[in-house]
């Protein structure tokens, strides 16, 4: 089998083309050809690979710029992609932080898992699907879903000296594509909405 078979038999995308993230961790045995040396030969945006799909890295921020984990986010046919909407990131570029404060945000997936076929998908995206976030905020949003991911155990936003964790779902998951709602990341305006109805005000 050639790599890119290898990685499809264990990324198993589904017919949009998503895969689960796959960890490095699991290119050993029958797989082990998968194991990036310097880059990821086999995955680089001028492979086969790249042409047929969307390719996502997931870089370790305690580990330099190695790549921790990597999935297929649908297929490279200029329909299925991350991109955000021209308009769309115009309204949340002029936006204030919704943490900080802010001006000029970057424009946040509220959806940290990136999973949503309707939102990864250009012509579909809505204003309601991202926020604005300062860099500082989107670097913290960032860290935390990537340990979410890793763990699949939500963010509790009582680190942050909130009195509740989340407004709705459970502490785990298994990557649903609602999963990221309820928490404080997903969209933390939401989240202190929640908070004044638990007051009773």
């Amino acid at each position: 089998m050639t790599k890119n078979e290898l990685f499809l038999e264990l990324a198993k995308p589904n017919e949009n083309g998503v895969s689960r993230w796959i960890n490095v961790n699991e290119f050993v045995g029958k797989y082990a050809d998968l194991a990036f040396g310097n880059g990821a030969s086999w995955a680089r945006k001028e492979s086969t690979l790249a042409k047929r799909f969307i390719i996502e890295f997931d870089k370790s921020l305690s580990n330099g710029n190695s790549i921790d984990a990597i999935r297929l986010n649908g297929f490279n046919n200029g329909d299925f992609s991350q991109h955000i909407n021209a308009n769309i990131k115009k309204t949340i570029k002029a936006m204030r932080c919704v943490v900080l404060g802010t001006s000029n945000p970057e424009v946040d997936h509220k959806n940290g898992m990136k999973n949503e076929s309707r939102v990864m998908r250009n012509e579909n995206q809505l204003a309601s699907d991202f926020q604005p976030l300062s860099k500082a905020a989107n670097d913290a949003k960032r860290q935390f879903c990537k340990e979410c991911k890793r763990t699949k155990t939500r963010f509790d936003a009582k680190r942050l000296g909130y009195p509740m964790s989340y407004y709705k779902g459970q502490p785990n998951h298994n990557f649903e594509e609602d999963a990221c709602v309820g928490c404080y990341w997903y969209d933390p305006i939401e989240f202190k909405k929640h908070l004044k109805e638990d007051k009773g005000n």
